[in-house]
């Protein structure tokens, strides 16, 4: 058996495992990272390391601290009230602003996660506020984030045209932007009658105008150990367990800690507040890495109250960040040792251009839930180049579109940037529920795209 199918199994064995019995898959993934990486494909530990996402993780914990402390101040709450009050108590319209809003971030050059990570946590404090479906406001951020992705002035479709470019064939910078467009707007639309909206069209705040709209309580920490890993509690109750012979006191470990009062729209909230400002502008404007930008405002607001901010660290998702960091270490190693080239060449390498087409898309949606986007398009592309050159029939510039629409459409995949930011932001549920559902309509997006867009952009 070569060391390339040894690695797709090792894959699949740890999906089966992570579905049978409560373990993180993270931490499969590490091990398998590992084993695989040394046993199988003859790598040092040194190069496994070596594919660890830094970014990625400093970015979740960045993003995820900074919104914690937002969170704890009210500051949160208080940007809900106030944008509930400028859709004039239109609930319905709520989750299309959010849309929106992302789409127009990555049509303008911001980076899909930097857009995702900037929107998703006021957009799922709506949803907690209005009892809209937090699968909902979640997928409706990343779909518009994926909308705008590829505009001509766009990340997704800089790196794409510059691919497509290089290899001389035909480019259409609009039909790819629009491809990309139309669809995630169609499966929006979509989304939005299945999962409440036509009930949210007939609903409205009762006092849209009023200053006095209840305070949501997303400003109190969420309790209990496992979902931020607050282990100093989780152990003290064990702890008492053991040398008393009782039942640890649950408590301790869900009582939540009072914090501080902060008036509305207080100073401390206005610079927040100005803190969330400057994360977005130096993002977006300059460039800078959103992960570092972010846990240096956290720190500065912490600096100014640290005793109300002494929770902060401890709501940090460390689960999601574990898993979604040993995944990507998988990839790396997957990739190091030519397991994606491998099934990259043996699909190109098919008889039938058509067919050819859609294995493509597929592998370069299924790689693209679990990898960067990116670096999926920079790769899968030029793998089509060959049989796109012989004038088999196959449009270069529609096959572009469907690749580029199968390759990102699918970031709705938790163990992706995107969702992964929707996961630890989700607020008021049942974490591991939450997961469950968002891999379930990753999964679901993953192999029905490649054929939709495949059908519409290649065979039509």
């Amino acid at each position: 058996m070569s060391p390339q199918l040894i690695s797709i199994y090792a894959l699949v064995a740890m999906f089966v495992v992570a579905t049978i019995l409560p373990i993180n898959m993270g931490v499969l993934a590490f091990v398998g990272a590992f084993l695989v990486g040394t046993l199988v494909a003859g790598q040092t530990t040194s190069a496994i390391i070596a594919g660890f996402p830094g970014g990625l993780f400093l970015t979740l914990v960045g993003i995820t601290f900074l919104f914690a402390i937002a969170q704890n101040n009210g500051t949160i709450d208080w940007l809900v009230r106030l944008a509930v009050k400028a859709v004039r108590g239109r609930i319905a319209a709520i989750p299309w602003i959010m849309f929106g809003i992302s789409a127009v971030l990555t049509s303008v050059g911001a980076v899909s996660p930097g857009a995702v990570a900037i929107i998703a946590p006021v957009a799922l404090g709506f949803a907690l506020k209005y009892s809209i479906s937090p699968l909902l406001m979640g997928l409706m951020v990343i779909h518009g984030a994926q909308a705008g992705g590829f505009s001509p002035i766009s990340i997704y479709g800089g790196i794409t045209n510059r691919i497509v470019a290089k290899a001389g064939l035909p480019l259409s910078e609009i039909t790819t932007f629009l491809a990309s467009f139309g669809v995630n707007l169609a499966v929006a639309v979509l989304l939005f009658l299945a999962l409440g909206g036509r009930k949210l069209l007939q609903a409205r705040d009762a006092a849209p105008a009023s200053t006095n709209i209840p305070p949501v309580q997303i400003a109190v920490p969420q309790s209990g150990p496992q979902i931020f890993g607050d282990s100093e509690a989780e152990a003290l109750s064990e702890e008492i367990a053991l040398e008393t012979g009782q039942k640890p006191n649950r408590s301790i470990m869900e009582k939540p800690v009072e914090e501080p009062a902060t008036p509305e729209g207080g100073l401390y909230q206005i610079v927040t507040l100005l803190g969330l400002v400057a994360l977005a502008v130096l993002v977006l404007a300059f460039n800078l890495d959103i992960g570092f930008v972010a846990i240096t405002i956290g720190l500065g607001l912490s600096l100014m109250a640290p005793t109300l901010q002494k929770r902060a660290m401890g709501q940090v998702a460390w689960p999601e960040i574990m898993l979604i960091t040993g995944v990507s270490t998988y990839v790396v190693v997957l990739e190091k040792m030519g397991t994606i080239s491998f099934v990259g060449d043996s699909v190109a390498g098919l008889a039938s251009p058509v067919l050819a087409a859609l294995l493509l898309c597929f592998i370069g949606a299924v790689v693209s839930a679990f990898a960067s986007s990116t670096a999926v398009l920079g790769s899968l592309i030029p793998l089509a180049v060959p049989f796109l050159q012989s004038g088999t029939g196959v449009s270069p510039i529609g096959f572009i579109a469907a690749m580029a629409v199968a390759s990102t459409i699918v970031d709705v995949s938790p163990f992706s940037t995107n969702g992964a930011l929707v996961l630890a932001n989700a607020q008021g549920v049942d974490r591991e529920a939450f997961f469950r559902k968002l891999l379930a309509y990753g999964a679901a997006v993953t192999v029905i795209a490649p054929v939709v867009v495949w059908l519409l952009f290649v065979v039509l």
